[in-house]
């Protein structure tokens, strides 16, 4: 026990990893193995046999799903879920996107060629001539040239603009000041110095409707480099959302304004205070959180925008944790930029699932000793945030929202509640925690798990890892009173932990991770296999990450870490877990 709270973490080598092909699995034949079994009453079972079926569309489906050819040998990949609504972004403007519009050390300016190309793009969009590529949105053009003042403003020497970016933006700002709207241009230039044209009307620029003139105000500071207070973030936020979708906005927010302050904020390196802003601006939009009747509740915070390449394990988590009354409430989307990757929204539609669920439906789930675990999608919790996806996908890097999203609390607990969430970059471990304190549960973890989400790996740390927190670093509190945190915050001792798990000190052989690579039916056949009790790599995870989430949220019957392991192995190896799943997908349907 002594040595998990105060870990002497050790390196080792890994050895060079071999994956198979991921094979393709269509929604009916996921279906399929959900069975109903009249022998059983109104027990749903799964067949013994392995998904691994090969997927057959025919073209009716082909053309139902909106699928492309390359898409068809996965029927199932990610990217059938974004919605076709959404129009595309320029990519030439992403990719730069992708380099200018990140942190004051991780900033790549662009050569001249790119600088010249980018702006020659934007120029010709601007004036209707653009042919071969997706016209450069509103918003793209308000995170580029955010991206771009901030850099010349309150960058450090090194990440300011390039010498063939300063010749490009002189080539180009004659011609661009006359075809660009007001908004995009006091973006660019908002005290009218930068481009070394005197004095320029756009400097003055207001706004165009009410709801913009907060935003103008605050954007000036966040252009600066400068930082605001929680009161005026929250003013700012709930003035322009939720967004409105129609092509014209009329009434609403400029898109540019919006995404120059949602890039800035993120490019300044947010204060905690703004944060806490964005966390709680919208806690009451559609009322006051339910809370359900039971005597733990752990909520994750998964990177809403998924997995690309490795197994995510949490929705098979939380059916194993519910086993032995951790009850579960996940939360998240069904397709989030940038990475667009597997959600748990997508697992459970595919696998048959009602992911359409309001809250008071979540807590009834929540209750159900049935099922005990839950799935809200922010689109039923969260109007006014689901409203930025479209915005999202095109300033390509991430806004402070995802990061501030995964600390929610859509349904609170009559017992104690806890908080997980995943994170990879070094540094925000800490606000998280913050954050966690903030919403007054008795325990709060982070994890650095496998591509920022939540799952630790049970495979060897590579001797060439990159620099910076490992794989499977956690960080958390715990309260030792069972008062709440928030209510009495300075009165209540805290137990703080930070240690690397490794999995083998747990009796667990060391494996390669499972790739699902986008495939969201390779996810679910990793998951529904382990907790049929098919022994391997996802199994192993699954048991990892609910007996250490136990163990270190400090869970009843949880403190020593092996017996966690074994309570978690015996609700899979009982068939419970599984029966929590199928139970899950049939009972989500009789709350419509």
């Amino acid at each position: 026990m002594n040595a998990l709270w105060n870990p002497e973490s050790s390196l080792s080598s890994i050895s060079p990893v071999n994956f198979s092909k991921p094979r393709a699995l269509s929604h009916k034949q996921i279906q399929s193995s959900l069975q109903f079994s009249p022998t059983h009453g109104d027990r749903w079972i799964g067949r013994k046999s392995r998904l691994n079926v090969k997927a057959a569309l025919d073209s009716a489906t082909i053309d139902q799903l909106g699928l492309k050819e390359s898409d068809i040998i996965n029927p199932a990949i990610t990217s059938s879920y974004r919605s076709s609504k959404f129009p595309k972004p320029n990519q030439t403007v992403l990719d730069a996107l992708t380099r200018v519009c990140t942190g004051l050390t991780q900033t790549k300016p662009l050569t001249e060629d790119q600088a010249f190309k980018v702006l020659d793009t934007i120029l010709k969009s601007a004036r209707g001539e653009l042919k071969d590529e997706e016209e450069v949105s509103k918003a793209q053009l308000g995170a580029f040239f955010a991206g771009m003042t901030i850099r010349a403003n309150a960058f450090p020497e090194a990440t300011q603009w390039s010498e063939g970016e300063r010749r490009a933006m002189n080539t180009f700002w004659p011609l661009l000041v006359r075809a660009l709207p007001p908004d995009v241009i006091f973006i660019a230039d908002p005290e009218g110095s930068l481009m070394g044209m005197g004095s320029s009307s756009w400097a003055q620029y207001g706004g165009t409707v009410a709801c913009e003139m907060r935003l103008v105000g605050a954007l000036r500071e966040v252009l600066a480099g400068g930082h605001l207070g929680y009161e005026e973030v929250q003013g700012v936020l709930r003035d322009v959302l939720p967004l409105k979708m129609d092509d014209n906005n009329a009434g609403g927010v400029s898109e540019s304004l919006l995404s120059a302050f949602l890039i800035g904020q993120r490019m300044n390196r947010e204060t905690d205070r703004e944060l806490k802003a964005y966390c709680l601006a919208f806690d009451d939009e559609i009322g006051p959180p339910p809370v359900a009747d039971v005597r733990s509740l752990t909520h994750y915070g998964e990177p809403y925008d998924g997995n690309t390449r490795y197994f995510r394990s949490t929705l098979f988590v939380a059916a194993v944790r519910s086993c032995y009354g951790e009850s579960c409430l996940l939360h998240g989307v069904e397709w989030m930029p940038p990475k667009g990757g597997v959600t748990e929204e997508q697992m459970l539609k595919f696998m048959g699932a009602n992911t359409n669920l309001s809250l008071l439906h979540t807590k009834q789930l929540l209750e159900d000793e049935e099922v005990g675990f839950a799935y809200i999608s922010q689109r039923e919790a969260r109007p006014a945030l689901y409203s930025l996806i479209r915005l999202r996908e095109h300033i390509k890097k991430r806004p402070p929202l995802a990061t501030t999203e995964k600390i929610q609390q859509f349904v609170r607990a009559r017992g104690r509640e806890a908080i997980v969430a995943g994170f990879y970059h070094e540094g925000y471990e800490e606000p998280l925690l913050m954050l966690m304190k903030r919403r007054g549960v008795h325990s709060g973890l982070v994890v650095k798990g496998e591509e920022g989400a939540l799952s630790m790996t049970t495979r060897l740390r590579s001797v060439n890892a990159s620099k910076g927190l490992p794989v499977n670093y956690c960080s958390g509190f715990r309260s030792m009173s069972t008062e709440s945190t928030f209510e009495v915050d300075g009165g209540v001792s805290r137990q703080s932990f930070s240690l690397e798990v490794n999995a083998q000190d747990y009796g667990f052989d060391p494996t390669d991770t499972p790739r699902t690579d986008r495939s969201i039916s390779k996810n679910i056949e990793l998951g529904l296999a382990a907790l049929r009790g098919e022994k391997g790599p996802a199994y192993d995870r699954i048991i990892l990450n609910a007996g250490m989430a136990d163990h270190l949220l400090g869970c009843e019957g949880a403190e020593d870490a092996s017996v966690a392991m074994d309570r978690a192995k015996e609700a899979i190896d009982s068939g419970k877990a599984l029966k929590r799943i199928l139970n899950y997908i049939k009972i989500s349907h009789k709350l419509k």
